[in-house]
C-alpha cells in the first residue's frame, strides 16, 4: 500500500439496523481475508480516523545538537 492513493467510493453504502447485524459474519468475513488485506484495511481506518498528511509520515531529519553547559 505504500505510495498507493486510497480512495473510498461514497456512493456505494446499505442501511441495516444494529438487531440485524451478526458479528460472526464479520469475523467470518476478516478471516476469510488475507493478511496484507488485514492491514490495508486497518491502515484506511487509521488514516480515516487520524487524517492523513503526507508531510508527516517521515521522520523528521533536523536534529539540535545540545552541548553541556
Amino acid at each position: 500500500m505504500r505510495n498507493q492513493t486510497i480512495r473510498m467510493q461514497k456512493n456505494v453504502h446499505s442501511l441495516s439496523r444494529l438487531q440485524e447485524l451478526d458479528d460472526r459474519d464479520d469475523v467470518a468475513y476478516w478471516r476469510s481475508q488475507s493478511p496484507e488485506s488485514r492491514w490495508e484495511a486497518l491502515e484506511l481506518l487509521r488514516q480515516t480516523f487520524y487524517g492523513y498528511d503526507p508531510t508527516t509520515t517521515r521522520l523528521s531529519r533536523f536534529f539540535e545538537i545540545i552541548k553541556p553547559g
